[in-house]
C-alpha cells in the first residue's frame, strides 16, 4: 500500500465519540473509507448523536454478522466484548487490510490477538502531527485539554508520558 493512499478505517464508538468531543472528527477525513458496524452506530448515536451527522466526514453504516464457532467468537467470550466491540472485530475479520478504531483496551488485545492492525484516540492525535492535520503545539493542547473535555480514560501518568514524548519528538 502506498504511503498516501487512503486506508479504510473500521470505527467502535469510543474514537468517534472522543474525536467529537475534542472538535476533532475531521482528522479522521483523509481515510479512504469509515466503515461504522450497526452496534456502534447505534451506541454512537444514544451517547452523541451530532458526530454522525457532520459533513465533513463520511461514515459508512454497514451491517455485519457474527461468524459462528471461530477464534473471535472464543475471545469475545473470554473478554465479555459489547456488541459494537464485537461487530467491529467481526467487521475487521472481513475487511483484513482495514485498521480498527478503538478505545477499548479488551478490544484491542482480541484485535492484537487476531493480528489486525488497531489503533485508538490518541494515535489519531499523532498521526494529526505527522499528516499536517495539526501542529504539535495544537496536538499538545488537545492531550493537556483531554481529561476535561472527553470521556476517554486514560491513566494520568500514561498521558504525561505521551505528552512528554510529543514535546521531546516535534518541539
Amino acid at each position: 500500500m502506498a504511503e498516501n493512499e487512503p486506508v479504510e478505517i473500521v470505527c467502535d464508538a469510543g474514537p468517534i465519540i472522543h474525536l467529537d468531543e475534542l472538535g476533532c472528527l475531521d482528522l479522521l477525513s483523509d481515510f479512504g473509507s469509515i466503515l461504522v458496524p450497526e452496534g456502534v452506530w447505534k451506541e454512537v448515536v444514544r451517547h452523541r448523536p451530532g458526530a454522525l451527522e457532520q459533513d465533513i466526514v463520511q461514515f459508512a453504516r454497514t451491517s455485519v454478522s457474527l461468524p459462528q464457532d471461530s477464534k473471535l467468537t472464543t475471545l469475545i467470550r473470554a473478554f465479555a466484548l459489547d456488541a459494537g466491540e464485537q461487530e467491529a472485530l467481526a467487521l475487521m475479520v472481513q475487511q483484513p487490510t482495514a485498521i480498527l478504531l478503538t478505545d477499548d483496551a479488551a478490544a484491542r488485545l482480541v484485535a492484537d490477538q487476531l493480528g489486525m492492525r488497531v489503533h485508538g484516540t490518541i494515535g489519531v492525535l499523532l498521526r494529526a502531527i505527522r499528516r499536517e492535520q495539526r501542529t504539535p503545539a495544537q496536538v499538545l493542547d488537545l492531550l493537556h485539554q483531554l481529561p476535561q473535555r472527553s470521556t476517554l480514560y486514560i491513566h494520568p501518568n500514561l498521558l504525561k508520558q505521551i505528552i512528554e514524548q510529543v514535546q521531546k519528538e516535534y518541539l
